[in-house]
């Protein structure tokens, strides 16, 4: 699968989704630094949380950007935070998606 814009690889960013992978060389060596258990998760739409939301990840491929947060390292932690418990924080990382399925489901 190819990327839409090539000057993104290898422009000190770390881009994810289409960009982290062998064949881009994990976005120009950009997504070096980012170790987390799954690639395909940086960049993908969802603010995921915990070590996707890092400066080596690119705060997960730009997914975090808008997620304002006193403490990062609450975001995907385990713990459902009410206050971090919104779209743009990827509803606490996924942290509260089973409370939130259950709130919905009753």
């Amino acid at each position: 699968e190819s990327v839409e814009d090539f000057t993104r690889v290898g422009d000190g960013f770390c881009d994810g989704a289409k960009y982290f992978t062998e064949a881009c060389n994990n976005d120009g060596g950009d997504c070096a630094a980012c170790t987390v258990e799954d690639p395909s998760l940086v960049g993908n739409g969802v603010c995921d949380g915990r070590d996707y939301m890092s400066e080596a990840c690119g705060f997960d491929g730009g997914d975090c950007d808008l997620c304002d947060v006193d403490d990062p390292s609450k975001v995907g932690d385990g713990i459902c935070d009410g206050k971090y418990n919104t779209y743009l924080c990827g509803f606490d990382g996924g942290d509260c998606s089973e409370c939130n399925k259950n709130l919905i489901m009753g």
